[in-house]
């Protein structure tokens, strides 16, 4: 199963360290929004859109990127981010504005991670931010068990 992340994890690299995990487990490449050409999607049998989460979506770059992706129907594609914040509803909400420019483009989703990261952003900066040293070993054991169940659950869609 040839795989792909396209990852934009800019101020800590929270975000690329769930990426390396996952490309560990699916032997995918990993690349910048800016380094895929739009048609190259169409090789791979999996991607992977990620970045941290910010003012509750996506980073531009993803969601930009996200709008120019050729239409693919049913290709398998998967969410993922880090966030100060985390939950069901946190994910769902976060994720919603990626998803659905994904999904109006044909890709089925197939599942949706999101754990928690560093963040010193805005005001939390000055009392030396929140969720040090996240992710952490479980936060990535739990991006490793992800990725297997992601890639089991392809292996017997035939996807």
């Amino acid at each position: 199963m040839r795989s792909l992340l396209v990852l934009y994890s800019y101020h800590h690299k929270n975000t690329a360290k769930v990426a390396k995990v996952f490309a560990a487990v699916l032997d995918a490449q990993i690349k910048a929004p800016q380094q895929v050409d739009q048609e190259e999607l169409l090789q791979y049998d999996l991607l992977g859109f990620g970045s941290g989460i910010y003012g509750a979506k996506h980073h531009e770059s993803i969601l930009d990127f996200a709008d120019r992706v050729p239409y693919a129907p049913q290709k398998p594609a998967f969410i993922f981010s880090t966030s100060a914040l985390t939950g069901d509803e946190k994910l769902a909400k976060d994720h919603a504005s990626l998803r659905e420019k994904l999904e109006s483009k044909g890709y089925w989703i197939v599942d949706e991670f999101q754990c928690k990261g560093f963040n010193t952003n805005s005001f939390i900066k000055f009392f030396g931010g929140i969720n040090k040293g996240r992710p952490n070993a479980a936060d990535l054991g739990n991006a490793e068990e992800f990725a297997r169940k992601l890639k089991q659950t392809l292996d017997r869609s035939g996807g």
